[in-house]
């Protein structure tokens, strides 16, 4: 799962970055992005306010999450 909505209450959503990621959008949007409590928030989940996000930054948010944890291609085998 890269994203979820209404975590934890119907204002919020949740994406998971890397803390990397995470620490940069926590210090560029602090009233949008928040770690989530506890361990979870350590290794990344963080929680956006919905309403606060315009799309381009949902977006951005969304394709990072999507690209942590989508399927890489695998390499073809030499013959």
């Amino acid at each position: 799962m890269f994203a979820s909505l209404f975590y934890p209450d119907k204002d919020w959503g949740m994406v998971k970055l890397t803390p990397e990621q995470q620490a940069m959008v926590v210090d560029a949007e602090p009233k949008i992005f928040r770690p989530v409590s506890g361990g979870w928030g350590k290794g990344g989940a963080t929680n956006v306010r919905l309403a606060g996000a315009d799309s381009a930054t949902l977006k951005s948010a969304l394709t990072m999450a999507w690209q942590n944890l989508a399927p890489k291609p695998r390499a073809k085998k030499k013959s």
